[in-house]
């Protein structure tokens, strides 16, 4: 016992000292770092001493939809609450794209004719790593014809699909499969159109230095990381979705976030002319556009037929940075989320009429069952 206790005594001196090793050593650190005026870069939040105009918007100039959201509670979600946030933000319709199915969908779909029949859409989900099951290509039509007789408008397609979704032998489900083609041709078909986010930003897949942009981002989620090894390249999903578009001439896409190629709207520009069946959003990237005022402008201008308003994930403080950036002129203001974007933002101030498309007159044009009263002038 007497053993016991002693190794105890010595165990507990020892824990002692080491935090006091440690204390002092972070102490010194700290001071260093003090006296050479050294900090974190996510400390380091410079307020700009720049005079210029300020315009704060907190309601669109016009009423949209936004076709890109998510919430993951819809069976359950106090949509009068959600509807009092959309109307002042002057959202006439929302599509949530985590509609998922079975239940799920049921029950969120009795939610929204219950509680806000006109002001909400559900895209539906499914599993793609079934995909190995004997009935799978009959399951997923059948999947689609009920859920779009049940009101559903569209299909959402996760990033998983090409990045991480497996098949039942341990192999990666390529976008393009031809296993998948009936899913795509029943979207078709029907006339509802697939909402696809394939891939992630090119930087992801670069090495994690001083020269990455989204170095930060990385620091702070660092399992957004795709590691050449282990991953197939930036290159090898656009690839493939772009496969998918190209296979499939009578199903409409909307190619989620700019199709992660907003960093190079030549490019962008360039795969919506090849492929006329294609849209995209700006969910999650506005950041690109905000740095590129002048070009993004012209964009938007020249494919003012081809571009929906997306927000991604919801808050309803984030949309005046979409709304300042999309309709004023301002300079040099801040984004929302520094691993987003660690330069400032330009307002683009779009002409009304190509506002109008990129906020609803695009979508409604898709999705002819929303109800066009809720964007009268």
């Amino acid at each position: 016992m007497r053993i016991f206790f002693k190794q105890f005594v010595t165990l507990i001196k020892v824990a002692l000292a080491l935090l006091f090793l440690g204390g002092l050593s972070y102490y010194i650190i700290d001071k260093i770092q003090e006296k050479n005026n050294l900090m974190d870069i996510e400390e380091y939040s410079p307020k700009s001493t720049l005079v210029n105009k300020e315009t704060p918007v907190f309601r669109s100039k016009y009423p949209f939809v936004d076709v890109h959201n998510h919430q993951f509670d819809m069976p359950v979600k106090d949509l009068k609450k959600l509807t009092a946030e959309m109307d002042s933000l002057n959202m006439g319709f929302m599509i949530n794209l985590s509609g998922f199915r079975g239940l799920y969908l049921r029950k969120s779909l009795e939610n929204i004719r219950e509680n806000a029949p006109n002001r909400f859409g559900l895209f539906l989900n499914v599993d793609f790593e079934a995909i190995d099951e004997a009935d799978f290509q009959e399951t997923q039509v059948a999947l689609i014809d009920s859920a779009v007789a049940a009101g559903v408008l569209g299909l959402k397609v996760y990033k998983s699909l090409g990045l991480t979704s497996r098949d039942s032998s341990g192999n990666r489900i390529a976008i393009d499969d031809p296993r998948l083609d009936p899913i795509w041709k029943a979207c078709g078909d029907h006339k509802i159109p697939v909402l696809i986010h394939s891939g992630e930003p090119a930087s992801f897949w670069q090495p994690k230095d001083k020269y990455n942009e989204r170095w930060l981002e990385l620091r702070q989620k660092p399992g957004r990381y795709r590691d050449p090894e282990l991953n197939p390249s930036f290159e090898e999903i656009l690839l493939e979705q772009h496969a998918v578009f190209k296979k499939h001439p009578h199903t409409l896409f909307i190619n989620a976030h700019l199709g992660w190629m907003g960093n190079d709207l030549d490019r962008l520009g360039a795969h919506l002319d090849a492929y006329p069946n294609v849209r995209t959003e700006i969910g999650a990237v506005l950041a690109e556009l905000g740095r590129q005022p002048k070009r993004a402008r012209q964009f938007f201008i020249d494919y003012q037929d081809r571009i929906l308003f997306g927000k991604d994930s919801y808050n309803v403080s984030e949309y005046y940075t979409y709304f300042r950036v999309l309709e004023t002129d301002d300079e040099y203001f801040e984004y929302y989320r520094k691993r987003h974007a660690h330069w400032r933002m330009y307002g683009l101030s779009l002409p009304d009429t190509v506002l109008q498309k990129l906020y609803y007159k695009n979508a409604l044009e898709l999705f002819p069952s929303i109800d066009k009263t809720l964007f009268n002038p």
